[in-house]
């Protein structure tokens, strides 16, 4: 439905089943904006998409006329001025946290037909002397301008049209391109094109009386029309006659497109997709940092200790050198030097940009990844790490991999894979609490089976063990339904099983990997996502207020979980919980390891979330100490990379808190812990610009 007065298009109405359903609305919308000369340079648009509710009275024919919506949601991108002269982008829109909504859509632009008018200049009285002068000089510019503009267009739809072509395997006739010879003689003529298909046949022909406009061989001319030494005619003659050719050389060649994309339009779909993917990771690079360090090669140990060791002192002033640096504080100036260089960035692409991300850059977190590799001479080293560059890992190439996997292989057909993923709540938590995480998962790969856990809610205050078991008997329930379902469909050639933590969730997570039934599934372990996971407990916390809270729960509630947490549970240090949980391997199976965290995040120590040394402990002489880093390195034996295939990464993510004001939420660190909840931005950063880990 086409609404004249507010210059909207509206979709047929459906049913919505609050379940995961798939609507075919199959519709192209096609229209024309005008724009001045000037304003093609420096104009952009705003797409606006709505999604429209409203509740069902009637039934029927009548069901139209009767619905009142109203916009549920808004989701808006923006068409930057380069992008307005030709583009052809894959652009999803998926409007907000509390609308789990995919629209799958393609956006194609181009500059078709363009005509110029002499506005009135206004002139001081000084110069009125020369106002003719002044106005012949701006005409003359704009005339220079529209061609420059138009050639431009011309040379993007060309291009694009041989990329998809030849993308998606489908030949494109563009014989009906012709140009009248008094309109080209002006420009470098160019030889017939022809562009071969994937199969090498011709699939893009010119004829032998067609002179395509170059807009490289044709720039030098174009520029200096501003001359007025140069200019060898007016336009009037034959630079009018060359504008119109043009004007009607990118109709014609936008009409074709369109009957293109008629034909072809799942295929184009699924092909400007794949590219949208494998760009994310460029294109979000803006507020993500690459770097590596090496893991050592021997145990760590505490700065003390390590001067009584032979050949110890090197490594000795290494440790004390770093593990005294105040790593929260270095992390937030890190991450504020970054915020400062992207407030003196202008974004002048030829993309279209996400308003949720670019409609105040300031605001979106930045992401520092550390990519954990095997070192032999020191504790930290550190060095740029690019995944567009790091070829060393196969699975991280150019995205070729993640496009196969995410577009269909080559499997076999009936060979199934199962992937599950579970996600598991933290202290006092919901099974939805991980929901954004997991709807930027389906966006990855719609075809995994999730489980939201629900075994532990209302339970969390009790023994880790207890719930460890509990979610292992329901994660194994579940992979036994789900296996016996694919086996009925097809030949089940493999499983994949990962798991997504937030908080206290991840100690859960490990505890139900020790269970003796999960013993024959652990080889089919995957990819684990600790989010602010508390690995290390809370043996050294500096979060004040945050530890009365703690001391609280202890002792006016009795919290088995925190006297867990806080090493209280047994006298002895060797027998508390989570020192003997860092002793099982249940790092060491998954394929892939990432561990966020955020030094604004109170509720979790830095160092826990991140499994590495601390400032505290580094200097703590006593048993206290040793069994920190006795409880580390076993901890950093799990995750050290054996093989170029198993990726392991730190994930650092600075929030920008500062809408939220100073409250008791952000003094005690509450604020960014559950922002990790509240906010997929960091998610989708990270698990689109990796999607191999995830599919």
């Amino acid at each position: 439905m086409i609404d004249d007065t507010d210059n909207s298009f509206s979709t047929p109405p459906f049913h919505i089943k609050y379940a995961r359903q798939d609507v075919y609305l199959s519709i192209m919308i096609s229209f024309y904006l005008s724009f001045g000369v000037c304003e093609v340079q420096s104009s952009s648009v705003i797409l606006k998409f709505e999604l429209m509710h409203a509740p069902i009275t009637r039934t029927g024919p009548e069901l139209q006329g009767s619905l009142d919506p109203y916009a549920a949601s808004v989701h808006e991108y923006k068409i930057p001025p380069k992008a307005l002269r030709g583009l052809h982008s894959y652009c999803p829109v998926h409007f907000d946290a509390f609308h789990a909504v995919l629209v799958d859509t393609s956006i194609h632009i181009s500059l078709l037909k363009a005509s110029y008018h002499t506005s009135q200049q206004k002139v001081s009285s000084e110069s009125r002397g020369s106002e003719g002068a002044y106005v012949e000089d701006y005409v003359g510019s704009n005339k220079v301008m529209l061609i420059k503009a138009l050639m431009a267009a011309y040379d993007i739809l060309l291009e694009d049209l041989r990329r998809i072509s030849t993308g998606i395997g489908k030949a494109i006739d563009l014989t009906e391109i012709t140009f009248e010879s008094d309109a080209t003689e002006w420009f470098a003529p160019t030889p017939p094109a022809c562009v071969e298909s994937v199969d090498g046949e011709p699939s893009l022909q010119l004829s032998d009386m067609t002179q395509v406009i170059s807009a490289e061989k044709s720039a030098y001319y174009i520029n200096n029309l501003t001359e007025k030494s140069i200019q060898p005619f007016s336009w009037d003659d034959h630079l009018l006659s060359s504008f119109q050719s043009l004007a009607n050389q990118l109709l014609c060649l936008w009409n074709i497109f369109l009957k293109f994309h008629r034909e072809n339009r799942t295929k184009i779909l699924e092909f400007l997709r794949k590219s949208w993917v494998i760009d994310r990771r460029t294109e979000w690079s803006i507020w993500m940092v690459y770097s590596k360090v090496a893991m050592p090669h021997q145990n760590m140990i505490n700065a003390v200790e390590g001067t009584s060791m032979s050949h110890g002192v090197h490594r000795s002033s290494i440790l004390t050198r770093r593990f005294t640096d105040d790593p929260i504080q270095s992390a937030t100036m890190r991450a504020e030097l970054h915020r400062r260089g992207i407030s003196q960035m202008r974004i002048n692409n030829r993309s279209l940009q996400d308003m949720f991300i670019f409609r105040d850059l300031l605001l979106v977190p930045i992401i520092i990844i550390e990519r954990l590799t095997n070192g032999y001479h020191s504790a930290s080293v550190n060095s740029d790490f690019n995944p567009l560059d790091d070829k060393k890992r196969h699975i991280l190439e150019n995205g070729s991999r993640a496009a196969k996997k995410l577009f269909g292989g080559s499997s076999q057909q009936n060979e199934l894979v199962l992937r599950i993923v579970v996600f598991v709540h933290g202290f006092q938590g919901n099974h939805l609490d991980l929901r954004l995480v997991r709807n930027q998962w389906l966006l990855i790969d719609p075809k995994i089976q999730f489980l939201m856990s629900e075994v532990n809610e209302d339970k969390t205050s009790g023994d880790f063990r207890e719930m460890g078991s509990r979610l292992a008997q329901e994660v194994i329930s579940f992979l036994k339904k789900k296996m016996d379902k694919a086996s009925r469909s097809g030949n089940l050639k493999d499983i994949k099983l990962s798991f997504v933590g937030h908080s206290i969730g991840n100690l859960i997570i490990r505890t139900a990997l020790t269970e003796s039934i999960m013993e024959p599934y652990l080889r089919y372990l995957q990819t684990y996502v600790s989010i602010s996971g508390p690995h290390l407990g809370y043996m050294y916390s500096s979060n004040s207020l945050f530890n009365s809270g703690l001391w609280i729960l202890k002792k006016l509630k009795g919290t088995q979980c925190i006297h867990q947490l806080t090493f209280t549970d047994n006298p002895d240090l060797e027998n508390t919980f989570i020192y003997n949980l860092s002793k099982e391997r249940t790092l060491a199976n998954f394929r892939n390891v990432l561990l966020l965290s955020s030094p604004q995040d109170g509720y979790v120590p830095y160092h826990s979330a991140r499994i590495e040394p601390c400032p505290a402990s580094s200097l703590d002489f006593s048993r206290r100490g040793k069994i920190f880093m006795e409880m580390l390195n076993n901890c950093l034996d799990q995750i050290r990379t054996h093989s170029d295939d198993r990726v392991v990464m730190r994930c650092d993510i600075n929030f920008n808190t500062s809408s939220y004001g100073r409250n008791l939420n952000t003094l005690i660190g509450r604020t960014a812990h559950i922002e990790f909840l509240e906010s997929d931005i960091f998610a989708k950063f990270i698990m689109w610009s990796f999607p191999e880990l995830f599919c």
